[in-house]
Order: structure tokens, then C-alpha cells, then sequence
């Protein structure tokens, strides 16, 4: 999907499920990693990570697109467009946009261990297991599998 296709898609959505017209950019934005999509603020674009169409298909695209058409309309008609804010959480839920995006897997090079109460500690780098304990019951952690 191009970005000019992307355009045409959310331009279609707010219309179908905001009955308002969108009126800015729409892009895909390759640089994003750890979130679904962006509105911003000043511009008042909207950026939508590629992976969410690709890697996670068109409905969480979908669901993706009207998260950020929710922040995009309600900061426009200068209501609350916060996710801690009940107008954007009631409209998320009207429209049936995603509240989250879908986790990435990253590559966990190192599972730890604690000795006490057993929990689990997923890590992309190594830790100093004589420096770090358990968050939980601070007890002393092992490394149980290196990748």
C-alpha cells in the first residue's frame, strides 16, 4: 500500500465512522518501532506505522487509523483527546478502534531467573547478576538460557 492509498483509506474512514472530512496528511512512517501510529499535534498529520499493515494485517491497520482519527477529531473540536481522557476513550469505543498496538516480539537474547519466587526476566542485553535482584522479592537471579 502507498501512502497516497494510505490517504485515501483514512479519508474514508472518517467519513464512514466520524461523519467528518480528514483534511491533512496521512503517511506511512518506516521509523516508528514501538507504536502503531502517531497523530501530531502541530501539523496535525497523521503518521501510521508500516508494520501494521504488513506484519499485522488490514484490520489492525484499520483499528489503528480510527485510534488516531479519535485524537485527531477530538483535538480539532477541542474536546479531551488524551487516552486518559473520557471523551477518547468513549469515542475509541463507539468507533472500535484498537486501544493498543499489537506487542512486536524482540529478539530476548537472555532469560533470567529468580531463586526465590521464580520470576521471569527477558533481556535483549546482558545483566550484572551480582548487582541486580528480583523486583519482586528482591532475591538473586540466575541466567537460566543465553541465545
Amino acid at each position: 500500500m502507498t501512502d497516497q492509498q494510505l490517504q485515501a483509506l483514512v479519508e474514508e474512514l472518517s467519513l464512514k465512522y466520524f461523519k467528518r472530512t480528514f483534511t491533512h496528511r496521512a503517511y506511512f512512517n518506516r521509523r516508528l518501532k514501538t507504536t502503531g501510529g502517531r497523530y501530531l499535534l502541530t501539523s496535525h498529520d497523521i503518521e501510521i506505522n508500516e508494520k501494521m499493515l504488513t506484519k499485522y494485517g488490514k484490520d489492525t491497520l484499520i483499528g489503528t487509523i480510527k485510534h488516531e482519527l479519535c485524537h485527531y477529531h477530538l483535538h480539532l473540536t477541542g474536546r479531551g483527546y488524551r487516552h486518559r481522557d473520557q471523551d477518547f476513550k468513549q469515542l475509541l469505543r463507539q468507533v472500535g478502534g484498537l486501544r493498543y498496538a499489537p506487542v512486536s516480539s524482540k529478539n530476548y537474547r537472555y532469560t533470567y531467573s529468580c531463586q526465590t519466587c521464580g520470576q521471569r526476566y527477558l533481556r535483549q542485553r546482558r545483566v550484572d547478576i551480582k548487582r541486580f535482584v528480583c523486583s519482586r522479592c528482591h532475591g538473586k537471579l540466575r541466567l537460566l538460557k543465553k541465545i
